[in-house]
């Protein structure tokens, strides 16, 4: 597979605290942000701090997925359909803001792929907006 970019996502529960370390304190500069995610240059690839949704009204300390590797494609749907004639699992999801499929690997670590078009887009409007 080709990928277009590679990204990891920082899931929080401490978005605020978050962006103030890479942002602030590391000095990664911001590539886009949304009211629930910012999006930073991490080398070659990018750094995408969000809050932890799926994780409300659960214990501290229970376990949580914090993580996930990203892989920015020309087209989600014609991987994820490979995935799944392989027997991988996949969540795949489409959104105003792009598509992605979720599926993790053998040891449970999720992974993603996502639209490459809307990723670029939304870095290209803020960049319009700055």
């Amino acid at each position: 597979m080709e990928f277009d970019r590679t990204g990891i996502i920082l899931y929080t529960l401490e978005y605020k605290k978050c962006l103030e370390f890479y942002g602030n304190i590391l000095d990664l500069k911001k590539m886009f942000e949304n009211e629930n995610l910012t999006c930073f240059e991490f080398g070659q690839a990018y750094l995408m701090v969000e809050i932890d949704d799926q994780f409300k009204g659960r214990k501290i300390g229970m376990e949580r997925t914090k993580t996930c590797l990203r892989m920015n494609v020309s087209n989600v749907k014609i991987l994820a359909n490979k995935l799944i004639s392989k027997n991988i699992e996949v969540d795949y999801q489409e959104h105003s803001w792009g598509t992605i499929a979720k599926f993790t690997d053998p040891d449970g670590n999720l992974c993603a792929f996502k639209d490459s078009f809307k990723f670029e887009k939304q870095i290209l409007e803020y960049k319009e907006m700055d």
